[in-house]
């Protein structure tokens, strides 16, 4: 697989995932997770965050510095 491809397939799993977020919130009428009870058990929320890191490494794994 190229490594655009490898690019495009992180980045389309996060924005599924960053959808799948949305229309949870919207549902339970919150603006953001830390608005929600759920949260630190949310399935969608760890997915969605899991995705983000993926996107961030693109799937090399390792940390990151900030």
């Amino acid at each position: 697989m190229s490594q655009s491809k490898e690019i495009d397939r992180f980045e389309k799993n996060l924005e599924m995932k960053l959808q799948e977020l949305k229309k949870c919130q919207r549902q339970k009428g919150v603006e953001s997770c830390m608005e929600c009870e759920k949260i630190l058990k949310c399935e969608i929320r760890k997915e969605y965050v899991n995705a983000v890191y993926l996107s961030m490494n693109k799937g090399e794994g390792g940390g990151f510095e900030f």
